[in-house]
């Protein structure tokens, strides 16, 4: 089958660049900017049937009643269901590539932390009356972002989070009360919570259309916000967006709203790095995100590539934007500015840990290990007649929705219409892509198979008399 791509954008993906595609942080090659994606548009042939989503309820693990059995068989029916739990978890983690997951993590050294309740009630920067908490972990690993995202230590304000949702709900919220008449801007194909933000604080909303590659349609951008001049502008900013990895040009939407007249005191940018945020810094060509362009804040997920057993992740604002929502609680004998309260307090030591141990070095080589088996994930489909996309700054592979739904559940995968992905994570090794691409063609195969005899069911109810 031929590729959907031309033979150039296929040369480009396919073939090591001259220079390297990583970088340390330091580096001064970091700061050089690519052109704009030229990735082909995906191509894949539509799904049969009219259903897309399907509704596989959750069956009940019913609590065990403890007054009708003997304590030794209560323990007994106890370790059986945990020891059948952790086989069927073992097996799901093996075929896990359609979610933005890293499922290779240890914490062995962290399990003695287990049976303390680890709160961190409030704002991080300020202790409350509880004392069983890890704000020191907390504010260690903020300070390590802020040299990430390049902001001075007294600049910033952030959180770790319990989820990439909640620091969108957070750094949307910033926004609208640094802005209170704002509009916010965000393209179709920006995960669900941002407009969930929108709806949460009634705010009004623009959803702009988006480029084949999966970025934000710029000149509609540019139309919307000449039409709303009169009103400052919220922007949500993916740094990858959640089906197909795509990046956002946020130097050219900070272009565009200069030339359309909004000066920074009218315009509020929050950046979605929710998987890729934690990868773009180490990639060479990548657009830099960094707070020394005027953006208001920046979320990433941890349990994401960073990899944990819980989620969480990492929210930073300016310092200056969150008196906005920041007020004292007598309660906690603190002060409280994030959306949630309590926050998992093993989160933070769970990222503090990671860092520690892997260092900007160690995590340089899980995206160059990442990107790597995606260019090879793109490869071997392609070379086996399956169309697929994979945007030039990105580990998710997009290609055409298997039809069988059992290999769809079997691999977790991701899908929404007629594409599915997946996403390359350091979990995922190059023996478990030649098994899962080894399934998929035996998978289309046996949907051939079924589509070919359908053909002729059909066609011997509406010719019985001939078959007679």
């Amino acid at each position: 089958m031929e590729s959907i791509l031309p033979l150039s954008t296929q040369a480009r993906l396919l073939i090591p660049a001259a220079k390297p595609l990583i970088a340390h942080r330091g580096d001064s090659a970091v700061d050089e900017q690519p052109s704009s994606p030229t990735t082909a548009p995906y191509q894949a042939r539509p799904v049969t049937g009219s259903t897309i989503i399907s509704h596989n309820y959750t069956p009940a693990l019913a609590v065990l009643n403890p007054d009708e059995m003997e304590k030794e068989e209560l323990e007994a029916r106890i370790l059986k269901v945990v020891e059948d739990y952790t086989e069927k978890l073992q097996l799901r983690t093996e075929h896990h590539m359609g979610y933005p997951y890293n499922l290779d993590f240890d914490y062995g050294p962290l399990e003695g932390l287990q049976k303390y309740c680890i709160n961190n009630l409030g704002d991080p920067f300020i202790e409350s009356n509880y004392g069983v908490h890890s704000r020191e972990f907390e504010i260690g690993v903020l300070q390590w972002f802020a040299r990430l995202w390049e902001i001075e230590v007294d600049d910033f304000w952030g959180y770790i989070t319990n989820c990439g949702t909640e620091g969108n709900l957070h750094g949307i919220l910033v926004g609208r009360e640094v802005l209170p008449d704002g509009i916010l801007y965000a393209s179709r194909e920006t995960h669900y919570s941002v407009f969930k933000a929108g709806r949460m604080y009634r705010m009004d909303a623009e959803k702009v259309d988006t480029l084949e590659t999966g970025e934000i349609d710029y000149e509609q951008l540019r139309q919307r916000l000449i039409a709303n001049a009169a009103r400052p502008a919220i922007i949500n900013v993916n740094i990858g967006t959640t089906v197909k990895g795509a990046v956002d040009d946020l130097d050219k939407i900070l272009d565009i709203l200069r030339e359309t007249g909004y000066t920074e005191d009218r315009f509020y940018i929050h950046c979605d790095g929710a998987l890729f945020g934690m990868m773009i810094p180490f990639v060479k060509r990548a657009p830099m995100v960094t707070f020394k362009k005027p953006i208001g804040s920046i979320s990433v997920s941890g349990h994401k590539f960073v990899g944990s057993p819980v989620p969480c992740g990492v929210v930073m604002t300016r310092l200056k934007h969150i008196k906005g929502v920041s007020s004292d609680v007598e309660y906690l004998n603190s002060r409280d500015a994030t959306i949630m309260g309590s926050r998992n307090g093993h989160a933070p030591i769970y990222m503090w840990y990671t860092f520690t141990r892997k260092g900007y070095e160690g995590l340089r080589k899980d995206v160059e290990k990442c990107l790597r088996n995606a260019h090879l994930l793109k490869a071997m489909l392609e070379s086996a007649g399956v169309k697929t996309m994979l945007n030039e700054l990105s580990s998710t592979v997009v290609f055409e929705r298997p039809k069988e739904e059992a290999f769809v559940r079997k691999w977790q995968l991701a899908c929404e219409g007629d594409i599915a992905h997946v996403v390359v994570m350091p979990n995922i090794t190059i023996r478990k892509l030649e098994t899962f691409v080894q399934e998929l063609l035996e998978s289309r195969a046996r949907m051939s198979v079924v589509d070919v005899l359908k053909l002729g069911e059909t066609a011997r109810a509406a010719n019985a008399s001939d078959d007679e």
